[in-house]
């Protein structure tokens, strides 16, 4: 009996391993049919759905036959959307929820995947009865082949969506933001010919303002032909055995800027799959403690932000909401917004491409997690392939960051070593970064960040909240900063919490005087910054987080956004907007 249950145990503490197909690219030129819309919901939080077989979506045979739930009788949730700020009473809730939505389908000669932009965290899918495969992430996408499992008519697509914090999981079971479970992201069918392009890269050589470089992964064997209409671009490669179609091609294209977000039109034809997407072209690069965008030094005017969704809260989930958060940012003056902690959907990142804001891409390996389990850094690595293969052709992605405030320790510096090799073997062609809070005080007015990690780095990310968790705001003005490696830094994190329309002197705690106190000091101590390349204080609107739990002020809100979460600007805001006007031009 000891013998079964160690081997049970030792199946229960066994990693999940995603099943999905290799992610096909997704351009809005593709063939496709929406799936999202209202779907039948069942809350499962003993996880009697797999015992009882809610995946059939079976129905009662007889007067007597017992079934013990319905989908169509159930509540609805919207999809996409999180389930947690649809219905009050699950505002808290973690854990598993069955989705089930019927539609219709004409089957054509066509091979069919079906594609979720993202679901948190551990999802199982099944078709007509059929398991797919499961998925664990909460914000990359991934798809299955369906042509053998739709029907031609009716069908029934049934999720089991489980948001539950797991110690293996990435991230683990510590955040500093709310556990938004569901299926977030669009969810569709693809329609693609028997042999089709499954992904593509297209941008500068690496360093070159006059050679475009890039690859056609194809499924199947053939060859590729590439299109940039208004450069008179058109060469066809041929695919190797693998599929893998090189191309390298001198052209002139005009550089992608904030200020000239440039965008051609690019066409990417093999036998009868044609996609076509929008494309901009830029270099990005470090000469000693400058980022050099274009070959040209800029200073990274930015502010973080969090998928949430402005006014009404929840889940940002609409291009509406992406286009209100970049628009903020743009008001305040910023050319650059780290998107925390976690991949953020993919039309924020292209409206960040036509509008003309350059992104910082996290992928949420954060705080403390199991550094030492293989299996957790295949996860973070899948996690990290997933958001390269969707973002590598645009342009207002410069950096690719691979942690925020993680312990240093052996492990964790052998881990974001292995992560930062492998985010370069896919994309060489931005910078590598990760943020780290662990500087240290060398005396009271000097503080130092040595985290060995930045050996791995282009770029130096701090967070650091001098005047909020530790010293006076006053004691920014005396403190000098110095780093282990000669490498541009972003200030990735910095600021301190204010509750909109709570006002009283500068010396109290969440007040919008204190804010905006604690920025105009640390605005002075950074400018002593010497490798200082940019800043994304933190944060750009208020947000749910479950740590912050002071009633009448907090409420379950981070309240460190220079914007409450109903779109008010508190004075801190202006001080911000003041200082990255008159530093527009450096």
């Amino acid at each position: 009996m000891k013998w079964i249950a160690g081997c049970l145990l030792f199946l229960v503490c066994l990693p999940l391993v995603a099943e999905t197909a290799p992610l096909l690219a997704d351009p809005p030129s593709r063939a496709s049919i929406s799936l999202d819309g209202t779907w039948n919901s069942i809350i499962d939080p003993y996880e009697t759905g797999m015992s009882s077989h809610f995946y059939e979506n079976r129905k009662p045979a007889s007067k007597t036959d017992l079934v013990e739930y319905d989908f169509d009788r159930s509540p609805k949730l919207k999809v996409p959307g999180d389930w947690n700020s649809q219905r009050e009473s699950l505002l808290f809730y973690e854990g598993p929820m069955w989705y089930q939505r019927s539609f219709s389908y004409q089957k054509r000669h066509h091979r069919v995947f079906l594609y979720f932009g993202a679901a948190n965290y551990l999802s199982r899918i099944w078709l007509n009865g059929t398991k797919l495969g499961e998925h664990i992430g909460g914000y990359t996408p991934f798809n299955f082949e369906v042509t053998e499992q739709l029907k031609d008519g009716d069908n029934s697509l049934v999720v089991e969506v489980d948001n539950t914090r797991r110690p293996e999981g990435v991230p683990s079971i510590h955040t500093d933001w709310w556990n938004y479970g569901g299926i977030t992201r669009n969810v569709k069918l693809i329609e693609v010919p028997q042999n089709f392009i499954q992904n593509y890269f297209v941008q500068l050589a690496k360093g070159r303002t006059e050679e475009i470089q890039g690859w056609v992964q194809l499924h199947g064997t053939g060859s590729a032909t590439i299109e940039i209409p208004e450069l008179r671009l058109k060469q066809t490669v041929q695919a190797d055995a693998q599929g893998r179609a090189a191309l390298r091609v001198l052209a002139k294209p005009e550089p992608w800027s904030p200020e000239n977000p440039r965008l051609y039109q690019l066409v990417v034809s093999s036998g009868d799959d044609r996609i076509v997407d929008q494309v901009g072209f830029r270099t990005i690069e470090t000469r000693g403690t400058q980022i050099l965008l274009n070959g040209k030094p800029i200073f990274l005017r930015g502010i973080s932000a969090h998928e949430e969704a402005p006014y009404r809260g929840g889940r940002a989930v609409s291009v509406d909401d992406d286009r209100t958060l970049i628009t903020w940012a743009k008001e305040l003056g910023c050319n650059f917004m780290r998107l925390t902690h976690y991949p953020h959907n993919e039309d924020m990142i292209r409206l960040a491409d036509q509008m003309g804001m350059m992104i910082w891409n996290e992928v949420p390996v954060y705080w403390e997690m199991q550094f030492e389990n293989p299996a957790v850094l295949d996860n973070a690595k899948a996690q990290l392939r997933d958001v390269i293969a969707r973002d590598q052709n645009r342009a207002a992605v410069v950096i690719w960051s691979l942690s925020n405030e993680t312990p240093i320790t052996p492990e964790r510096s052998a881990f974001l070593k292995s992560m930062a090799e492998y985010a370069r073997s896919l994309d060489s062609t931005r910078l590598i970064s990760s943020a780290s809070d662990k500087a240290t005080h060398l005396d009271p007015q000097h503080m130092a960040l040595n985290d060995p990690l930045g050996e791995y780095l282009d770029v130096i990310g701090l967070n650091e909240y001098v005047g909020w968790y530790f010293a006076k705001k006053e004691d920014a003005d005396r403190i000098d900063w110095s780093f282990q490696y000669q490498k541009p830094v972003i200030v990735t994190e910095f600021g301190g919490g204010a509750q909109y329309g709570l006002h009283g002197d500068s010396d109290t705690r969440f007040t919008e005087e204190y804010q905006a106190s604690l920025y105009e000091h640390q605005l002075t101590m950074l400018g002593k910054i010497p490798a200082l390349a940019g800043m994304s204080p933190w944060v750009l609107m208020d947000f749910r987080s479950p740590r912050r739990t002071l009633s009448g002020t907090q409420d379950y809100f981070n309240r460190k956004g220079l914007f409450s979460d109903r779109g008010q600007r508190k004075q801190a805001f202006y001080v911000l907007q003041k200082f990255y006007r008159e530093n527009a031009k450096h």
